[in-house]
């Protein structure tokens, strides 16, 4: 017996498949499909929520003097003019930055290679490409689900059975996070 399911696809598109399915998974919290899905689609979830977990508190803060143009009161660069040539003024400031640690980076990466880039796209502006905005899934799952699931084992999504699909009897599930 195989390590997992085909679903009736080539390897090229079962893998985008569940790809995209557990972006939506970790994007949404909940996603509503067939249960042979659903059952792949938790082997690749759970363990980024594992490895967020494990991973959550490797950072580092690291302060840096940065230099800041200076702007005017309508918002414009100040500029002088120095041996002949119109120069930005800068002033310099500390910041502080966390900077991860080599393991959380190799994690991030390992997640970048299973997640799809989320593009999130206000209502009033829907079917237009202005005003869209990248969501970083990856740091919404360091910062909000690594949390949430510290304290558990596993386990960290559920399936619910929801009766068969109108088209083909295909079992429906909804796969949500716990």
């Amino acid at each position: 017996m195989g390590k997992y399911r085909k679903l009736g696809k080539p390897s090229d598109q079962r893998k985008a498949l569940l790809r995209n399915q557990t972006t939506a998974l970790l994007y949404n919290g909940r996603i509503i499909t067939t249960e042979a899905r659903a059952k792949e689609v938790r082997k690749m979830a759970e363990p980024i929520i594992a490895m967020a977990i494990k991973e959550r508190d490797n950072t580092e803060e690291v302060t840096k003097t940065v230099r800041i143009p200076r702007k005017d009161v309508n918002g414009k660069r100040v500029k002088e003019v120095v041996d002949g040539k119109k120069r930005t003024v800068f002033d310099e400031q500390e910041q502080t930055f966390k900077k991860d640690l080599p393991s959380r980076l190799h994690a991030k990466r390992k997640m970048e290679r299973i997640l799809y880039p989320v593009v999130e796209v206000p209502a009033e502006m829907a079917g237009r490409k202005r005003n869209t905005k990248r969501v970083d899934l990856i740091q919404k799952i360091f910062d909000e689900y690594a949390p949430k699931y510290a304290d558990r084992k596993g386990g960290y999504t559920r399936i619910i059975k929801i009766g068969p699909r109108k088209g083909d009897a295909a079992m429906q599930v909804v796969l949500e996070l716990v």
